[in-house]
């Protein structure tokens, strides 16, 4: 018989440790993934890989866990600009007061193509991959996202008044509809609808995403139950909890990216279960902003989808996936009053494969997994601060820092490397960061 030749591959990434997600809880030692373009071939172990492969590279990590690229749910990523500008508020008093106002006097294509590329810059260093972005003018983010080679779900932003983005209901969609036809078939960035919450959106407006929604096939991303002042103040003005209402207008199904969730009945969560919808988990923005607590144990045992989210930075302060999938796994145990509510490896599903079904991107990225997309984290363990190691998913999401990832690839492209980003111009980006900082402080 003659011997099997080896297959020639792209990359070879030989790691200590490998977290797949799927299946759910594994950690395999000593195993190598193979990338062939911008797709994963196999999983193996190290020495069947070189056995089986001829890489044109190898990334050697014996001191790492390889997982799937961290996936937030939730961001607003060119308020990264306005990081830490109107601290330590109440949520409608942070929005009203401040950030809407000071959003007015600068928002434009170019404070959100410097807010996104802050933000990626930000994202890349701490393991995500692939954000879900909720903000205007979608044309310029979309095209910053393409242009920095990073994956997106790009909101298609509807509110019922005028902006600098678009001035009436008409023009919202008109702009909506060029948007994501602009972005049909690209590799990395895809679209949402994204009507900013029910108490700035009629039903009008819903009507026509929810058709919409379907004719297109693309998720509806919105904040819904935030605060408990949101659900009172619909109750006294409709008589109806926004999820009700959301349910009348046929809006509670599979494409609903729910976002916040604070205030939730048994019922609102069997209904969530029963339709498919996705809650996004945004617990430091929660607490920050005192919005209230996702019931997000009770929500996953009921059989919904859980993703995370760190929602954007000028009410987090950070995009830090780490310490939001901390956050998350340790404020779910408080409010479920048990210590083994969203354990370790339910939280790393969250921050990967969950947020990714919530985008509609699961059969595509969220676990490491032949014929998926190749996003993939580097983690470094052997730091004093994750020593000793016991258990790899528990040090993951109870000690590790996003300073402890050091190479990122998305789409099987590097870009971070050994904790340096790939293509990126630091010091120009760091330059028109602090000019807009000087814009926005002036007013």
């Amino acid at each position: 018989m003659s011997e099997i030749q080896p297959q020639s591959v792209d990359l070879l990434i030989e790691a200590r440790w490998v977290v797949p997600v799927e299946p759910h809880g594994v950690v395999l030692e000593n195993h190598a993934v193979a990338v062939r373009g911008d797709c994963i071939v196999a999983l193996l172990p190290i020495a069947a890989a070189r056995a089986a492969y001829l890489p044109h590279e190898t990334v050697s990590l014996p001191e790492h866990a390889l997982i799937p690229g961290l996936v937030n749910a939730h961001t607003h990523n060119p308020m990264t600009l306005l990081r830490g500008l109107a601290d330590d508020l109440p949520l409608m008093v942070w929005l009203q007061q401040h950030i809407w106002p000071a959003e007015a006097k600068v928002i434009g294509p170019e404070f959100v193509r410097d807010g996104v590329e802050l933000a990626v810059a930000e994202m890349l260093r701490g393991g995500t991959t692939c954000a879900n972005e909720n903000y205007f003018f979608p044309d310029a983010i979309g095209a910053t996202y393409r242009k920095l080679g990073f994956r997106a779900v790009v909101g298609l932003p509807v509110i019922e008044f005028p902006t600098a983005w678009a001035k009436s209901q008409d023009e919202y969609f008109e702009r909506a509809s060029k948007v994501h036809d602009s972005f049909l078939g690209d590799p990395l960035v895809s679209t949402a609808f994204a009507p900013h919450a029910p108490y700035t959106v009629s039903d009008e407006s819903f009507e026509r995403i929810r058709v919409l929604a379907d004719q297109l096939d693309i998720p509806v991303h919105l904040h819904l139950h935030e605060t408990a002042h949101e659900v009172e103040e619909a109750k006294q003005k409709s008589g109806l909890r926004p999820f009700q209402r959301l349910q009348k207008l046929g809006l509670v199904n599979d494409r609903l990216i729910a976002v916040h969730m604070t205030q939730l009945t048994d019922g609102e969560i069997a209904a969530c279960a029963e339709a498919g919808v996705s809650v996004v988990h945004c617990p430091e923005s929660n607490l920050k902003l005192a919005s209230g607590f996702c019931p997000a144990e009770k929500l996953r045992r009921a059989g919904v989808n859980l993703a995370i989210g760190t929602d954007g930075c000028a009410s987090n302060n950070d995009l830090d996936m780490f310490g939001e999938l901390r956050t998350a796994a340790l404020l779910a145990k408080a409010v479920a009053q048990d210590a083994a509510a969203l354990d370790a490896a339910n939280a790393l599903h969250a921050a990967t494969l969950g947020s990714a079904k919530a985008m509609g991107l699961d059969a595509k990225i969220g676990s490491i997994k032949a014929g998926k997309q190749a996003d993939l984290a580097a983690v470094r363990l052997s730091d004093l601060e994750t020593q000793p190691l016991f258990h790899v998913a528990s040090q993951l999401v109870y000690a590790t820092g996003r300073h402890q990832v050091s190479d990122v690839w998305i789409a099987g492209r590097r870009k971070l490397a050994a904790r340096e980003l790939v293509g990126m111009d630091v010091e120009a980006l760091l330059t028109r960061t602090r000019a807009w900082r000087e814009r926005i402080a002036e007013h």
